[in-house]
């Protein structure tokens, strides 16, 4: 560390010290404020300049060196010094105060705090460099953090001194000035009917309806902002106008009609988006084929001989097809045209945050949703073009056996696929260029599944990444870097399926200034608005959590935020969001994992109960896997479960309920559990943590008493 960053270091540890020793603090409260309030008057009236100088300094002082009392020494000056002067010194001492804080914390800490962390504050960095101001006037009308606590972070970020200062000035003025009426008010208490006065009434009801009436200052300012280039209609068609027949799509538009809203729902494709058409459904439809092929293969550890096992690949996808046909009635436009939803059919693009046109046709609407969902990334592989390469959404199309196939990812849709394909006859090689398959779970969970598809006959290659697609004496080719090696891989057909980009080309988003991130998802709040506040994101499209029954999740707060939010708002809620991976074993998770915990410093305790122990998964022979749960030290809480195995999607629900509605470990191991169940797989793993936290002084009493109890 530098000498003057040291000694600036020292300073502050010194006067910190000084502020403890001498008790300070003792002096910053109301009633130290009430009882020398006359004293102060009078020192005031014999050297007005010497006190209100003093004043100033020592309120600097508090401010920059981020100590409490600041908010009693605001009140001190209305008491002391009356509202106008009281508010100009306060207020030019708070913003002063706050400046130097800035700086400080910004020489001592900034540069250390951006080169360590670089790459995550890219974004930030710029969202500070584009709106700071802004974002910095919203902290200083609206106290949803202590003052010191804004001076410090924000002396990490790139905003400019002078910009801080006067943001900090006229932001903080409002609030300022209601401390020092109250400061005011006080000063006039004489009895304890002066606690009741109008006048200090009105002054703490001012403290109380300043953040509420900033807070919606703000948003109307914010909303005029992103409106200003917009002519309003004055008739709209619809209250609500969803794009994307997916899960995000149907939810908002059925529950707006389900509250009488007048809706309309824009697809250009198909009903039940990928989901029905090219994801959820087909995808489980050919697990089911894979597992009854395995189980064929391994019937004779069950004591029942086979003549062999045969695919039809065309039959195979023709049962896959007859599945989606008997979901579609769900998601079908006669289900929700009787619903009240106006289906309307073509590719939707938004002329401006009330307007959107389809097909030449104009309609207006209130608000929008934006659920378009997201479609398989390809990546830039030199000779990819050269050939006809699958992805998750054309695979379906095949009818025949796809011989020497590479899967390419080594997420849950690779992996499922994987599996899948290998099971059904197909000679499958997957590469994942990082150190493992499904490297969003616990190293353990990847284990389980990476063990299980080799044990199957996958070649499997991880730290393997493709870069060149070639096509040699007839063969094609896909040449991988794996360290200082090059491996050829020989195929008959390539499978992409390396992450899923947002669908937001062509619907006009950069004509209205619809803010999106680097991968195209949109950029939305806490309650999915979009920087216009009447259009709304959900589901693949805004990024976070591509899942179905998140977009359903997300399309609940949409709607209604959209349809009620002028008279209330409700921010998403992920606290408990749970996935499966639908290989086999399964993998399912709810909550906080442990390498995200161990990454992210989180305390915690482990229960393992592995599967191997539970009756029913030994009579199933299907005894691969655990159940894992994570909880708050000491407590029964619940930070997090990672469930492998089968059934595992099914078993996670119990956590998931019990994380959601605050229910612990005690209260999973006093549920009644069927045996012999896979659930109970539940209850054993509570049981392992009741186990681990059985007082052991109860113990060694209970020990003597049964003891004596014997003679």
């Amino acid at each position: 560390m530098k000498k003057s960053k040291l000694i600036i270091l020292l300073l502050f540890i010194t006067l910190l010290s000084a502020f403890v020793i001498f008790d300070v603090q003792e002096y910053l409260n109301l009633a130290a404020l009430k009882s020398q309030q006359d004293y102060f008057s009078e020192l005031k009236h014999e050297n007005a300049f010497l006190i209100t100088l003093s004043f100033f300094i020592g309120y600097i002082l508090i401010t920059a060196l981020s100590l409490p009392g600041a908010a009693i020494l605001t009140l001190a000056a209305g008491a002391i010094f009356g509202l106008y002067q009281g508010l100009l010194i306060a207020s030019f001492a708070s913003s002063i105060g706050a400046t130097l804080a800035f700086l400080a914390s910004r020489y001592l800490f900034k540069e250390a705090v951006q080169a360590k962390f670089s790459n995550q504050l890219k974004a930030f960095n710029k969202g500070i460099e584009k709106d700071g101001a802004f974002y910095l006037f919203t902290l200083r009308l609206v106290p949803a953090f202590p003052f010191f606590v804004i001076n410090l972070l924000m002396g990490l970020t790139p905003i400019k001194t002078k910009t801080y200062y006067l943001v900090s000035q006229i932001g903080m003025l409002a609030g300022t000035a209601v401390f020092v009426n109250a400061g005011t008010q006080l000063a006039k208490i004489d009895s304890l009917s002066g606690i009741l006065s109008f006048d200090l009434f009105l002054s703490f009801a001012l403290l109380g309806v300043l953040p509420i009436a900033a807070k919606k200052t703000i948003e109307a300012i914010k909303a005029r902002n992103a409106f200003s280039h917009f002519k309003k209609p004055k008739h709209y068609d619809y209250n609500l106008v969803a794009i994307g027949a997916g899960a995000g799509g149907l939810v908002s538009t059925y529950i707006g009609a389900a509250v009488k809203a007048k809706v309309a729902l824009i697809e250009k494709h198909k009903m039940g988006g990928d989901c029905l058409n090219t994801g959820c459904v087909p995808s489980k439809a050919l697990i089911r084929s894979a597992h009854a092929a395995q189980e064929v293969k391994d019937a004779d550890t069950l004591g029942i001989s086979t003549q062999g096992l045969e695919v039809d690949f065309n039959k195979v996808f023709e049962g896959i097809d007859n599945v989606i046909k008997q979901v579609e009635p769900h998601d079908s436009v006669e289900r929700y045209e009787g619903l009240g939803v106006e289906c309307i059919s073509g590719a939707a693009t938004l002329l401006s945050p009330y307007e959107i046109e389809v097909d030449g046709k104009i309609i207006t609407t209130k608000n929008i949703v934006i659920a378009t969902g997201a479609r398989p990334f390809i990546p830039n592989i030199k000779g990819l073009d050269k050939i006809n390469y699958h992805t998750s959404d054309t695979i379906w199309s095949i009818r025949e056996n796809p011989g020497r196939l590479i899967v390419l990812g080594g997420g849950p849709i690779g992996s499922e696929l994987t599996q899948s394909f290998n099971r059904l006859g197909a000679k499958v090689t997957q590469i994942e260029r990082g150190p493992r398959i499904l490297p969003r779970e616990d190293e353990d969970a990847s284990l389980w599944v990476s063990n299980k598809f080799l044990h199957e006959g996958v070649n499997l290659l991880t730290n393997h990444e493709a870069v060149e697609v070639i096509i040699e004496n007839g063969e094609q080719i896909l040449i991988c870097q794996t360290g200082d090696n090059t491996i050829k891989v020989v195929f008959d057909n390539l499978l992409i399926a390396v992450g899923r980009t947002p669908n937001t080309s062509g619907l006009g988003l950069e004509k209205l200034g619809i803010e999106t991130q680097a991968n195209g998802a949109l950029v939305v709040d806490d309650f999915l608005r979009t920087n216009i506040p009447n259009i709304y994101g959900v589901g693949d499209v805004i990024g976070a959590y591509q899942f179905t029954h998140t977009a359903a999740h997300q399309a609940w707060f949409a709607a209604v935020n959209a349809l009620f939010g002028s008279l209330k708002k409700f921010a998403v809620d992920y606290r408990v969001i749970p996935w499966a991976t639908f290989t086999d074993p399964e993998v399912a998770r709810v909550g906080v994992s442990e390498d995200e915990a161990n990454a992210n410093s989180i305390p915690y305790e482990l229960v393992k109960f592995d599967l191997e122990e539970l009756d029913r998964a030994i009579a199933d022979r299907h005894t691969d896997g655990f159940v894992k749960v994570l909880t708050v030290p000491g407590k029964d809480k619940i930070l997090g479960v990672t469930i492998v195995g089968n059934q595992a999607g099914d078993l996670i629900a119990e956590y998931v309920q019990a994380m959601k509605y605050g229910l612990g470990l005690n209260k999973v191991l006093g549920t009644i559990h069927i045996y012999p169940t896979m659930a109970e797989a539940n209850k054993y793993a509570a049981g392992e943590w009741k186990r681990a936290h059985i007082p052991e002084k109860i113990m060694k009493w209970l020990k003597r008493f049964h003891n004596w109890r014997r003679g």
